[in-house]
């Protein structure tokens, strides 16, 4: 899900898929059958079919460049890359219309309010073409159906997953720190530990409000009005104890000594823990009352210009070694089982990469008209 910095490089295999040209042109595919566009679009498409550069809308750092120049490489091709640091700053840009993006990497909650927007009619994104992505089958049963945003994976492939959870500095706060959301959510517990003053939460209003909501005992999906400001007062006063509302520099902020306590998402922490001086004086983790594990997603935009080199990009990645290579330079959980032999026995070891309990994680759902309610309760946090 998410925003990332420097990666440790890897080695690459490279993906042995030829590339050919679509019979598309490069301004788009036609409907062709005369079927919905987002259908038909990516029903044109063959395994290995191009029709012209493409362009990735995705969370900044989250790929590893190695797999961008062999897919340029291979495909022959060039990928041109733009970042979103969330989702709700995603979604108007593709539902305007003519965003000239390809191919998008939203979360879980986000796929299943662009599916329904695609299913009224609206600007979205596409179903894919699931003949022109044979690596489909690479993943885990338990992703590739029955996820509660696109049950039957009609639009979306799953690409990476992992939690959020906070990553402290233990030089600080010492090794006997209660592992619970008071830390950000209780001054006077902010104080003891050395935090008030010193840390940052997501600015994001579903993972921050959620992790208020967990906090409280409650659902992180609540639309009980009562609940929602109740997580809303909470974030609201610890806006008097915060360094910053961060997406993007939160990890790098937390190693280098300005915060001590970092809201935001497992691998993040692991790659900025890896290059630290003092790897051993931090920590993450899900605080006791749970928190969100997520899933982010590809999923080919509707009037996507490229459609054809969308669907052989989704191929690519979800190739058995460009999986565990992504994973093995992320620090995020594969989706792709036939990766799994790839991965690195450090990572797949690994209890913050791959959690040996989420009974107490969370999906973010779609609360549809709700989800409003969440934006406007968050920017009233803020103040």
């Amino acid at each position: 899900m998410k925003s990332f910095k420097i990666r440790v490089g890897i080695g690459l295999v490279a993906f042995g898929l030829v590339a050919a040209s679509c019979g598309s042109s490069s301004d788009g595919a036609s409907s062709g059958d005369g079927g919905s566009p987002e259908v038909a679009a990516g029903a044109e498409c063959t395994p290995g079919q191009t029709d012209g550069d493409l362009s990735l809308y995705n969370w900044t750092e989250y790929i590893d460049p190695e797999l961008i120049v062999a897919f340029e490489a291979e495909a022959g091709i060039k990928v041109i890359e733009s970042f979103f640091d969330s989702n709700e700053a995603m979604q108007p840009i593709i539902m305007a219309g003519n965003s000239g993006h390809d191919v998008i990497v939203p979360s879980d909650y986000m796929v299943s309010i662009l599916i329904d927007a695609a299913e009224a009619g609206e600007t979205s994104v596409m179903k894919l073409n699931k003949d022109a992505i044979p690596n489909m089958a690479n993943l885990d049963p338990a992703f590739a159906k029955g996820l509660p945003y696109d049950p039957n994976g009609d639009y979306s492939v799953a690409y990476q997953w992992g939690t959020t959870g906070l990553g402290l500095d233990l030089s600080v706060v010492g090794e006997d720190v209660p592992h619970t959301w008071g830390l950000i959510f209780d001054q006077e517990l902010a104080a003891e530990y050395g935090i008030a003053g010193s840390a940052t939460l997501l600015n994001d209003p579903r993972e921050t409000l959620g992790a208020a909501l967990k906090y409280l005992g409650y659902s992180l999906n609540s639309t009980d009005e009562a609940e929602l400001a109740e997580a809303t007062a909470l974030v609201k006063e610890a806006t008097s104890w915060l360094t910053a509302f961060d997406s993007d520099q939160y990890d790098e902020l937390l190693v280098s000594g300005d915060t001590t306590l970092a809201h935001g998402f497992s691998g993040n922490f692991i790659v900025q823990f890896g290059e630290a001086e003092n790897p051993d004086n931090y920590t993450y983790f899900v605080p006791d009352e749970g928190g969100t594990r997520w899933v982010d997603n590809m999923m080919v935009v509707a009037d996507a210009p490229h459609p054809c080199s969308a669907h052989t990009f989704l191929n690519f990645i979800l190739d058995a070694e460009n999986g565990a290579a992504l994973t093995n330079w992320n620090f995020y959980a594969s989706p792709n089982k036939a990766a799994l032999e790839f991965i690195d026995p450090e990572v797949l070891e690994d209890p913050i990469v791959y959690p040996t309990d989420t009974s107490k994680l969370e999906f973010i759902g779609d609360t549809g008209t709700y989800e409003t309610n969440f934006s406007d309760a968050f920017i009233e946090a803020k103040g």
